[in-house]
């Protein structure tokens, strides 16, 4: 009788293992063969990261094997098992390798067929075309679209962590619950002493140390020393956490009515300003997202203020960029000055202070939550609902959405919720992070995705000219590598753009985002359908990036960056200076963040910027869904590449005081999962 070795490969995360009775039968295109229990006697069956071995003995010839049946039967309780994958020896000694990686809960059954990559085009048995059918149907009961707030992109349909498909959720639910994550840091940080005094103020700059960590030849501490600068001011705009914003002054805005006689002093050229404007020495950095943005008022006892201001930077002879005017609000007037380097020390000094709390803002709600977290969930989303585990680009997309939709969930249920986390220490909270999503979407563009794109939009993409901005050098090169991948993996699998044109479970994933994600608005100019290879590889190169590369560049560097409180202010205690000439230092500490909201702002900071403890970054791909060699040979080749990469930017960087990492490929995880 015909003989099969079966091999089973338990995962290795926390409770992966199960003592429930597991059943094998195969499918093949001559019959199915009957359920065979896999037991070994006196032997403890798939263990936690086991590899166990079975001979399966069959009545009659199956011919060639197109699926195998696993089934889970309760042996005392519920017990989980997370199954990574099954390799077939047939008895003509071929092996087939079923690709799981997934959960199997309660009394239940999987189908699995070989891992082959196959479009829907591939697929000319009905047994097969079948199964694919099915597994959508599933999943698509599973994975349901739900609107968490009006305009916002549509998230997943579950109140809570636990009501996720299992498959999406966290392996150890305790690794991301906020509320010990912020209290485990402000532990570490030795800041809890301070929490009794929640609404007294600091003393002054230097009482903030109290509360600084200091860890040595850091940027935080690089930060704490020269964060009253014009240099250290205009350098975040390029390489701090939110290197985003900056963009060449093409046209001096109407609302900014700044002269040549007020900026003589700063600029170096003997030029005037519109002189200066017209050499493209010039850059502008407008906070106009969050005129009329509600303030938070969620304890009664401390009033918070918001500015919107505008701040116009010059290059200098050196080619740095410098701060030269700001003003605190958008329309100009006799109570809205615009302050200047030549003003009266503390003057000047918070006029930058409120703008680098407005940047903390829109970093925190737009360029971190919004474009990273919320636009790679709609991927994720969409990924589940309209392409089967045997499709291509699902197996290539799958990693970079681990654990997305599952922080997303967390953050709705801790974090960003009403009285939530964010609500604490944050000025833009008790829903003015909602108002700010909701008026951003207008600019939320398919184009504004595309990296190299977006840098040329803003006038920034020349890299003699502005020869200094690491992110757009690293950005670029990280780009180019994750498109070249992509290509090659198209290449692999579509012949023609006819095929892609084709492929209607492709198209539907598109569509899908389009409509969901992007509320089905044109303007965003996010494609309804994908007709050619080359933008196939453009649009995968959109999503990797920016669960990826994105999100690294705008997230780990939090705790470098705001750490130092008077730096980037989460909230203020009185409202923007209507006229020069009377700010003291005692009125600005008074105006910076209590001590129990420095606290809570440094724990999060902290716990944001830490890498999780089974991370995965780019170009790893230990779950091996693609088991073709010329998709190994290409995964192979990207991480070469990005090897590469890393080495380019650790030269750079034993050159400089502010080294910028944020963009190396071994500091860039493979998803949004923090």
């Amino acid at each position: 009788m015909p003989s099969y070795t079966v091999t089973v490969a338990t995962g290795s995360q926390w409770f992966a293992g199960t003592d429930d009775y597991i059943y094998l039968s195969l499918v093949g295109s001559a019959g199915c063969s009957e359920k065979h229990l896999l037991d070994k006697p006196f032997y403890n069956d798939f263990e936690r990261g086991a590899v166990d071995s079975y001979n399966v003995v069959v009545d009659d010839e199956l011919g060639d094997i197109q699926l195998i049946r696993i089934e889970k039967r309760k042996y005392w309780l519920h017990d989980d098992w997370y199954l990574k994958y099954i390799t077939l020896k047939t008895p003509c000694g071929d092996y087939i390798e079923f690709p799981c990686y997934r959960w199997i809960s309660g009394e239940s059954e999987i189908v699995l067929r070989d891992g082959r990559a196959k479009l829907a085009c591939d697929d000319q048995i009905h047994i097969l075309k079948q199964h694919r059918r099915k597994e959508l149907e599933t999943r698509q009961k599973e994975y349901r679209w739900m609107e968490w707030n009006p305009g916002f992109p549509l998230s997943i349909d579950a109140k809570c962590h636990k009501d996720l498909p299992r498959d999406i959720q966290f392996d150890s639910e305790k690794g991301v619950d906020f509320v010990l994550n912020y209290s485990k840091a402000m532990e570490n940080l030795f800041i809890n002493r301070f929490m009794h005094m929640f609404q007294s103020s600091w003393s002054d700059f230097a009482d903030f140390e109290k509360i600084f960590l200091r860890i040595s030849n850091t940027i935080s501490e690089q930060v704490m020393n020269h964060w009253q600068e014009d240099l250290m001011f205009g350098y975040q705009f390029l390489n701090g956490c939110n290197p985003v914003l900056i963009q060449r002054c093409m046209k001096l805005p109407e609302n900014l009515p700044v002269t040549t006689e007020m900026v003589e002093c700063s600029l170096e050229r003997q030029l005037t300003l519109e002189q200066e404007v017209e050499l493209g020495n010039i850059f502008i950095v407008d906070f106009k997202l969050l005129d009329g943005i509600d303030v938070n008022k969620t304890d009664p006892c401390t009033l918070q203020f918001l500015a919107a201001p505008i701040c116009l930077l010059y290059k200098n002879l050196a080619n740095k960029i410098v701060p030269i005017a700001i003003q605190l609000n958008q329309v100009p007037g006799d109570e809205n000055p615009i302050f200047l380097p030549s003003d009266a020390k503390y003057d000047w000094l918070l006029a930058k202070i409120w703008v680098r709390s407005s940047d903390f803002h829109i970093h925190q709600t737009i360029t971190h939550l919004l474009r990273t977290h919320l636009v790679s969930e709609v991927f994720g989303i969409a990924l589940y609902r309209q392409l089967p585990a045997v499709h291509p680009i699902f197996k290539l997309l799958v990693a970079h959405v681990r654990f997305t939709v599952a922080i997303n969930t967390k953050a709705r249920e801790q974090l960003i919720c009403k009285y939530g986390l964010f609500d604490k220490a944050n000025a833009t909270g008790g829903g003015g992070h909602v108002q700010m999503v909701q008026k951003s979407m207008q600019d939320l563009t398919y184009s504004s995705l595309c990296f190299p794109e977006a840098i040329k939009a803003r006038g920034m993409d020349n890299t003699e000219d502005i020869p200094y901005y690491f992110y757009r050098d690293d950005g670029l090169l990280v780009w180019e590598a994750i498109r070249a991948f992509t290509a090659e993996v198209v290449d692999i699998y579509y012949e023609s753009d006819q095929v892609v044109a084709g492929d209607q479970e492709l198209q539907d994933f598109v569509k899908d985002v389009y409509v969901y994600g992007m509320r089905g608005k044109k303007a965003s100019g996010f494609p309804e359908s994908i007709k050619t290879k080359e933008k196939l590889s453009e649009y995968l190169t959109v999503v990797i990036f920016t669960a990826s590369a994105q999100h690294a560049a705008v997230n780990f560097g939090q705790y470098d960056w705001y750490s130092w409180i008077p730096n980037a202010p989460p909230t203020m205690r009185a409202p923007p200076p209507k006229v020069k000439g009377v700010v003291t230092i005692e009125q600005i500490v008074d105006m910076l963040p209590d001590r129990g909201r420095s606290c809570w702002h440094l724990g999060a900071v902290w716990a944001l910027s830490q890498f999780q403890d089974n991370e995965l970054f780019l170009g790893m791909y230990p779950e091996e869904h693609f088991i073709e060699t010329p998709v190994k040979e290409a995964m192979a080749r990207f991480r070469k590449k990005l090897d590469t990469i890393v080495s380019v930017i650790a030269e750079r960087n034993k050159k400089k005081k502010l080294p910028y990492y944020y963009l190396s490929p071994d500091r860039i995880p493979n998803s949004v999962a923090i």
